[in-house]
């Protein structure tokens, strides 16, 4: 369940709650003893806030697509080769079930950049399960930020 209370917001200059909107930034963390959520806005990615050795953060930047439309382009790294297939598997469940919440956490963490950007609530989400193993590697499309609007 989602809830605004525990998500914490953090924007690391130069982004701002408007700007910039081409190669902004998302990288949400979370605590698995409290259930919070941990939310960096800004120009690069806060590789401070991820743990290198689990990697189970979901990071995702506003991109254009070939034809110059915008999209939200998302990364969930299930395994890079420092897992067996079966820990990858339940890795890429996890993922799975949980992305609908970091997408909420994301995207209501950022619900004032919206706004400015009205268009940007259609635009479409689309995650790359990164994995060694090929039945767990694809992108997925996931909806739009209107759908995880609360």
């Amino acid at each position: 369940m989602f809830s605004k209370n525990k998500l914490s917001v953090t924007f690391i200059p130069p982004a701002t709650f408007c700007n910039p909107v081409l190669q902004r930034k998302y990288t949400l963390t979370h605590s698995d003893e409290t259930g919070e959520l941990f939310l960096s806005v800004g120009l690069t990615f806060d590789n401070n806030a991820i743990d290198m050795t689990m990697r189970d953060e979901v990071i995702a930047e506003w991109k254009q697509d070939r034809n110059g439309l915008m999209i939200l382009k998302g990364c969930a790294f299930v395994d890079a080769g420092m897992f067996d297939e079966q820990t990858a598997s339940i890795r890429y469940t996890i993922f799975k079930r949980e992305m609908a919440l970091a997408l909420m956490g994301m995207i209501n963490g950022d619900s004032a950049f919206f706004p400015c950007h009205p268009t940007l609530l259609d635009s479409p989400i689309f995650i790359q399960y990164v994995s060694i193993f090929p039945q767990f590697h694809h992108v997925s499309y996931e909806g739009t930020p209107r759908d995880f609007l609360v």
